[in-house]
């Protein structure tokens, strides 16, 4: 299969990306907001865990699947959502199980919830929350000035 390396560079794209990132934060925040038992970490709690699961996204075996299922997707957001977020959810899981977290998506989102809370509280947070973000969606740039699009 042969698919563009570069990010995409389409306004249309860039809209969709941003809607879907839209839809996500709901979903997890009405997840998020379920009765279920919530987990609670201090801060400094919530940053060793974040930093555990920012470092097994380089594990070499979840770096390899998640590669996989990037180039399976081809920049393509929606099959991202449907390839990459999976592999993404179980590396997260595989870690946050072990500080009470379900190991279902819920427990992935309830967690994406409480770094979401300590977001605004802790710049350390933010920054490994920036990176997290980062590791999952597709880098996406600028268009052109004018909104050209330069021909291939």
């Amino acid at each position: 299969m042969v698919c563009r390396k570069k990010p995409p560079t389409f306004p249309v794209l860039r809209q969709f990306h941003s809607s879907v990132a839209s839809l996500v934060i709901v979903f997890i925040r009405d997840m998020a907001s379920a009765p279920a038992q919530q987990p609670t970490l201090t801060v400094e709690q919530t940053r060793v865990v974040l930093s555990e699961v920012i470092q097994a996204f380089s594990v070499p075996e979840n770096a390899a699947r998640m590669e996989e299922a990037r180039e399976s997707a081809c920049n393509d957001m929606g099959k991202m959502l449907q390839l990459v977020l999976p592999v993404a959810t179980q590396i997260q899981q595989e870690v946050i199980k072990a500080y009470g977290f379900n190991n279902e998506g819920e427990g992935v989102l309830k967690f994406a919830r409480l770094v979401k809370m300590y977001e605004t509280q802790d710049p350390e947070i933010a920054a490994m929350s920036a990176k997290l973000k980062s590791l999952l969606l597709p880098p996406l740039s600028t268009p052109p000035i004018g909104g050209a699009i330069p021909a291939s």
